[in-house]
């Protein structure tokens, strides 16, 4: 166990603690539970840049990371869910939900098929993910109606779009492996 895997770790942990915040009978829970996801962001960056930086990159550190990530987004986007109570919000946390359940089938398939490699992250996975974050975090910290809500929904939806966008890439790079007679005969 390392600090970078200890980081990751604590994502995990506190996301327990997001959703507890989140529902407390109080106004501030907003702002704390957005300070909670930003939290939980930086030590997503921290802990891959000291995993880097200290050259202790681990096989437990490279299939939690990712794990830790989605679970805090889809935590996050389920509870905002709930709380907005609108379609607006609902189909576009769907999309990002639904993408990233296909996309880890999707790597966990082809890693079994010695493809790994060809559904790599990719720039439009990193500019998604950032637009999601920021999104999340602004529909976090303001309640629905609000003009941090407006932002963040826009946000939410160019994620949406960005989302769509980043699995067609994969999908695309997967093809041959997916569908190796139609690649054969092209």
């Amino acid at each position: 166990m390392n600090l970078p895997n200890i980081l990751t770790l604590s994502r995990i942990v506190m996301i327990p603690v997001f959703v507890a915040v989140f529902y407390l009978p109080v106004e501030w829970r907003y702002v704390v539970s957005a300070v909670l996801f930003a939290l939980a962001g930086a030590t997503d960056w921290l802990d891959g840049y000291l995993a880097r930086k200290l050259n202790q990159s681990t096989p437990f550190g490279a299939f939690l990371d990712p794990v830790a990530d989605k679970l805090m987004v889809a935590v996050a986007l389920t509870v905002l869910i709930e709380d907005f109570a609108t379609l607006a919000l609902t189909l576009p946390a769907m999309v990002i939900i639904g993408r990233e359940i296909v996309i880890s089938a999707l790597r966990e398939w082809m890693a079994e098929m010695g493809s790994r490699a060809s559904v790599a992250v990719s720039y439009i996975g990193k500019i998604k993910t950032t637009a999601q974050m920021v999104s999340i975090f602004l529909l976090l910290a303001a309640p629905p109606g609000g003009i941090l809500a407006m932002i963040g929904l826009a946000l939410l939806y160019l994620a949406a779009i960005l989302t769509l966008w980043s699995m067609v890439l994969y999908l695309r790079a997967a093809w041959p492996d997916l569908f190796p007679e139609q690649a054969r005969k092209s």
